[in-house]
């Protein structure tokens, strides 16, 4: 399994995570099967959110690694927050408060990373200052991110936060490629040169943000694969993820493992053998003309 560095951090990353926000839906001896077989394939990744399967997500995971022992080193737990029920909340003590939940959840005395989930329209800058300080002083959080942000929420964010912001999780596959297009879209009328998310792919290089791609087999919220709706890229991820031994899930991982951005893609299966079809995908790598052979059959034109 290859291994990256999140941002500007000194965590050495599996460049594939589990994603566990249906991991509320396991019994804790499915979830341990499925924690384990990600250990077994060099997964080290686990990302969660304090609002998935309403905490449940993180209380099922706390009963497949004692957190308390050894073995709480192996594992890198990042955690996220600041969404509520019909709205989004960056003030001081809700982020306090989540963070103390999830370590409860998770029964853990700390997360590796937090990061802001959805962007706060009321966000405060000084406020979510504040809190990562008085986390990373107690020793509650090592490292901070965000989600789904763009560059100058981000910059805004900058202006009073202290700590490095290394990574920036953002929905990223093959039927998803907005951040993409705009850039291959240049000084055209197309309207995949639209700039949507303000050069977040660009920024996040420049900047060595860790972007951290969520749903990756999902076109909007419809898995892809094997999916009738989209035959074209199918018989294209089939075709070229035969020629590496790669099932079509495995393939659209490894289209996005190409991108030069160093990007880590977040999986969410619960079924081992899916994950271990996805992580075959960590050491391959694309040619330049399969990746845009894969772009094209997406639909994306390329002018």
């Amino acid at each position: 399994m290859k291994k990256i560095a999140l941002g500007t951090s000194d965590l050495m990353v599996s460049n594939i995570g589990l994603g566990c926000m249906t991991m509320a839906g396991l019994s804790a001896k499915e979830a341990t099967a499925v924690v384990d077989n990600a250990l077994d394939l060099g997964v080290n990744f686990f990302d969660h959110a304090d609002i998935y399967g309403g905490g449940k997500s993180e209380e099922i995971f706390s009963k497949t690694i004692d957190l308390k022992s050894s073995a709480r080193e192996k594992v890198i737990i990042q955690s996220k927050t600041a969404i509520r029920k019909g709205f989004y909340d960056y003030s001081t003590d809700y982020i306090l408060n989540s963070v103390d939940e999830s370590l409860s959840r998770l029964k853990t005395d700390y997360l590796d990373v937090l990061l802001l989930h959805r962007p706060d329209a009321l966000m405060e800058p000084d406020q979510v200052a504040e809190a990562f300080s008085i986390l990373e002083k107690n020793g509650k959080v090592r490292h901070f991110g965000v989600s789904n942000h763009n560059p100058m929420q981000i910059e805004l964010l900058k202006q009073s936060v202290e700590q490095e912001l290394i990574a920036n999780q953002l929905q990223l596959s093959l039927m998803h490629t907005g951040m993409i297009d705009a850039g291959i879209n240049v000084n055209t009328k197309d309207n995949n040169s639209i700039n949507r998310d303000g050069s977040i792919l660009d920024y996040s290089r420049l900047n060595k943000m860790t972007i951290q791609a969520w749903s990756p087999v999902k076109a909007g919220g419809e898995v892809f694969i094997d999916n009738p709706n989209f035959p074209e890229v199918n018989n294209k991820l089939k075709e070229i993820g035969e020629r590496y031994g790669l099932d079509p899930s495995g393939a659209a991982i490894a289209w996005i493992l190409r991108h030069p951005a160093h990007i880590q893609t977040i999986v969410g299966t619960m079924t081992p053998e899916r994950l271990k079809q996805s992580v075959l995908a960590s050491d391959v790598q694309l040619t330049r003309e399969e990746w845009y052979e894969l772009y094209r059959s997406a639909g994306n034109p390329v002018p």
